[in-house]
């Protein structure tokens, strides 16, 4: 998706579990963290939250705001994920939650297992709450 939007995307990790506040994060240098488990249980959150996370987050690489430019790029990219079958909001089979990124391509999946927890705060990041 990134490609095809010609987005800046760097890599893409799970966020820390320790992490409490937000389903994802942006950061100016084109990393995005994506919450992959609920807050207070360790059931794995549903695959069209994560993707709809994703979208959201993707948006931030072009725009650093919840601005209208930013609104339309991230139904744009949602709009794409769903055409091609990456986005499938709805009630979901249980198989998903065992597989939560099967259908994405393995330069996303591959980063997954990766939970680099930054000792610093970056400058340019921008919280999805």
């Amino acid at each position: 998706m990134a490609r095809a939007f010609e987005l800046p995307l760097r890599s893409i990790d799970a966020e820390s579990p320790r992490v409490r506040r937000r389903y994802g994060i942006c950061f100016a240098d084109g990393r995005i963290k994506i919450r992959l488990h609920q807050l207070r249980a360790p059931e794995l959150l549903k695959y069209s939250v994560m993707v709809d996370t994703l979208c959201h987050e993707l948006a931030h690489l072009r725009h650093l705001n919840h601005g209208q430019r930013f609104w339309r790029l991230y139904r744009r990219i949602l709009a794409y994920a769903r055409r091609h079958g990456i986005y499938r909001p709805g009630p979901e089979a249980a198989r998903e939650h065992a597989t939560p990124f099967a259908g994405l391509p393995a330069s996303v999946t591959r980063a997954v297992p990766r939970l680099a927890v930054p000792r610093s705060v970056p400058t340019g990041q921008l919280e999805l709450f």
